[in-house]
């Protein structure tokens, strides 16, 4: 049994969302505000909290027009059960597979209430919604009819202090084949069926040296709690017994020893006239608690040299950060062990694990996170099955390599559709299913490529694929032009860049991608300018057609792909969606133009390389050679950097203007400019230059 899907409604970000989880490891990655902390909140207040409470804010913004459609409904006089019907509820709907021909069912029992014998899915259904007989009272006093803004604000902030007093959590039993058909069930069924665990990303970890942090000695104290419970561990249950032995020889000895010398500090009262007829006597009596010690007089060291111990906080903030992280898991396990009526599904949220963690270290932890789960197990007397999955979210770019296609959900905060303008909402992507669709060399190509290589993709807004080492490091310079020369214009240069290498012509393949991403992409290419299809390279006015697959992909209409066509694009041909191409052009009407970015770059800048041809031909073929006669790493590094005294070409500072410009992403998100680098030596040698 596992849990195969959590669908969740009216949380937040969390308008509606459906997640697959994976048996055994999903990872959560996404923008900032994207709705990952969301999601281990609700899961945290609806299996955890035995009786949650929400407040209106807690709701999605995407909600709110349901209160005021069921403010209305309910003055027109509409019946109770079609107010509720409009009224919003916080929603989860967990769903379970199970094996059908295992006779035991276990905690699941109660939950699968279906008479489909191939049905394999149970779904546990919990609902923050209105108190039976409440709609009246949740109402009373508000206006009916259309409300304006003041009204409107004024109703909710009623609604604020009614929402936690008169809303409250139920637990459904839901037939997967008649959502109708449903039962009602207790608190104590769900909590038989699901046991979640939250390590969150604030784990109170510091870089302070001043003093010994307690950190771990608390997570020693909850696994010597685990141990002491009668259902633990026989191992565990006599490492528990021995300390509680040796604390309590330690008793008697204060007792017998301590206390008669404590005694004599205690003030003469006597004189006073005590103890009086009763005859009391004060004593001291000095009392030890195992847990206690542990958390409060109990510092985890480390060894060091001559019999000197190393305070806790005197390690590295990563090698802590794991440790925590290990020894939450060894707690996590031995309390599930540990309990008497062990749930059918542990499920474990781990926030941002990458913390202070070096990206080797990252990506081992990932990859080892199940085999440590099975470790567990064996290491158990027993070897007891633990039925666990986790659910990591991440900013790390190596983590999410690491996992693969198959374990990565994404998560992307849009524009609510229907709903006010600035109501964002969290949309779930779920990469296994959408690049099922693409040719199985490319999702192995993409598969390996972002494992090899670090990809911000999955934390990007925006995306920049660029063709070679030369736009790579020219292309910030001029983004940088062009902002002094626009001021008031959006800036690139404010928000986060990175670059990818991809190797060989393969940016076709990464449009599919960014594409599923929602990616706003600048796709920066040549013209590769060649004699004939299969021919050798040439200047732009002796070309026939051109060698480049990524122009071939945009225009695949186009074939055979007459050089000449591409001069006379329009922007509007040049963008698809999300997308825009750029590519060489003249820098003035009927001017010269440039094969490639060095071409470009030189005809760009003749005054500079004291370019003298007169007419459009003679400069193409002077700018060729000149630009044959730099190494492509060394064109690059001086005009990156040695000297930026230039003018950038017309097709880089269009594409990046209009890149700019684009307002796809909130005010508060980061923008993230990927540059995907593509061997133009691949290309070249396919142009047979």
């Amino acid at each position: 049994m596992h849990i195969s899907q959590v669908r969740i409604k009216n949380f937040r970000l969390l308008a509606d969302v459906t997640l697959a989880l994976d048996p055994k490891t999903t990872l959560i990655v996404g923008r900032n505000n994207s709705g990952k902390t969301s999601l281990s909140e609700v899961m945290r207040r609806l299996l955890c909290e035995g009786t949650p409470v929400f407040q209106i804010e807690d709701f999605s913004s995407a909600s709110y027009d349901g209160f005021c459609a069921s403010l209305r409904a309910h003055g027109a006089g509409a019946e109770d059960q079609a107010v509720r019907a409009l009224l919003p509820s916080i929603e989860l709907d967990v769903h379970f597979e199970y094996d059908a021909a295992d006779p035991e069912l276990g905690p699941l029992s109660p939950f699968v209430i279906d008479l489909d014998p191939a049905c394999t899915t149970a779904i546990a259904a919990i609902r923050y919604e209105l108190k039976d007989g409440a709609v009246a009272g949740f109402f009373a006093d508000q206006p009916a009819g259309e409300l304006d803004d003041a009204a409107r604000i004024a109703v909710f902030k009623v609604l604020r202090e009614r929402v936690p007093k008169m809303f409250t959590a139920k637990i459904w039993a839901q037939d997967p084949t008649d959502p109708a058909n449903r039962r009602e069930l207790t608190n104590a069924a769900l909590r038989h069926l699901v046991k979640p665990g939250f390590i969150n990303a604030q784990r109170g970890l510091d870089d302070v040296t001043s003093r010994e942090s307690d950190v771990l000695a608390k997570v020693l104290e909850n696994l010597f709690s685990t141990a002491s419970s009668d259902q633990a561990d026989h191992g565990d249950k006599l490492v528990a017994d021995a300390l509680g032995a040796a604390v309590q020889d330690i008793q008697q000895q204060i007792d017998a020893n301590v206390g008669s010398e404590l005694n004599k500090l205690m003030p003469t009262l006597q004189s006073f006239g005590y103890p009086g007829l009763g005859g009391q006597e004060l004593h001291t009596e000095t009392t030890l608690d195992v847990r206690r010690l542990l958390s409060n007089f109990t510092r985890v060291r480390y060894a060091g040299n001559s019999g000197v111990s190393l305070p806790e906080s005197y390690n590295g903030l990563g090698i802590r950060n794991l440790i925590f992280i290990l020894l939450q898991l060894v707690g996590f396990y031995k309390s599930f062990r540990a309990d008497s009526t062990a749930a059918g599904v542990h499920l474990i949220f781990i926030e941002e694990p990458e913390a202070h963690l070096h990206p080797q270290m990252q990506e081992v932890f990932i990859r080892q996170l199940a085999k440590i789960a099975q470790q567990l197990v064996e290491g158990a007397e027993d070897g007891i099955p633990w039925p666990v999955q986790f659910v990591v979210s991440t900013h790390s770019s190596h983590v999410a390599n690491e996992a693969g296609f198959e374990a990565i959900r994404y998560f992307l905060s849009v524009d609510a559709p229907g709903a006010a303008p600035g109501v964002r909402t969290t949309r779930v992507k779920d990469l296994s299913k959408g690049m099922a669709d693409k040719p199985a060399p490319d999702r192995q190509f993409l598969h390996k490529y972002l494992t090899l290589t670090r990809c911000d993709l999955f934390f990007a807004d925006k995306a920049i694929l660029v063709e070679g080492l030369g736009e790579r490091m020219i292309l910030p310079v001029v983004v940088g032009k062009l902002e002094a020369m626009e001021p008031d214009a959006p800036k690139l240069s404010s928000q986060f860049t990175t670059t990818l290498e991809v190797g060989g012509a393969y940016a076709h393949i990464f449009v599919d991608l960014l594409d599923f991403l929602e990616l706003r992409t600048l796709i920066v290419t040549d013209l590769d300018a060649v004699v004939a299809a299969g021919g050798t390279a040439c200047a732009v006015h002796q070309g026939v057609t051109t060698s480049n697959a990524c122009l071939k992909s945009w225009f695949a209409g186009d074939a055979p792909y007459p050089l000449a066509g591409f001069a006379g694009k329009t922007d509007v041909d040049k963008i698809k969606g999300l997308k825009r191409l750029a590519y060489q052009c003249p820098e003035a009407a009927n001017g010269p133009c440039g094969r490639t970015l060095e071409d470009a770059f030189i005809l760009a800048n003749g005054e500079k390389f004291g370019l003298v041809g007169a007419d459009a031909p003679a400069r193409e073929l002077e700018a060729r050679t000149l630009a044959g006669g730099y190494k492509k790493s060394d064109f690059a590094i001086e005009f990156s950097i040695a000297d930026t005294n230039w003018t950038a070409p017309r097709y880089l500072v269009d594409g990046i203007r209009w890149l700019a410009a684009s307002d796809a992403i909130a005010p508060d998100q980061a923008l993230a400019v990927v540059m995907v680098a593509v061997d133009e030596a691949a290309a070249e040698e396919q142009a047979g230059a």
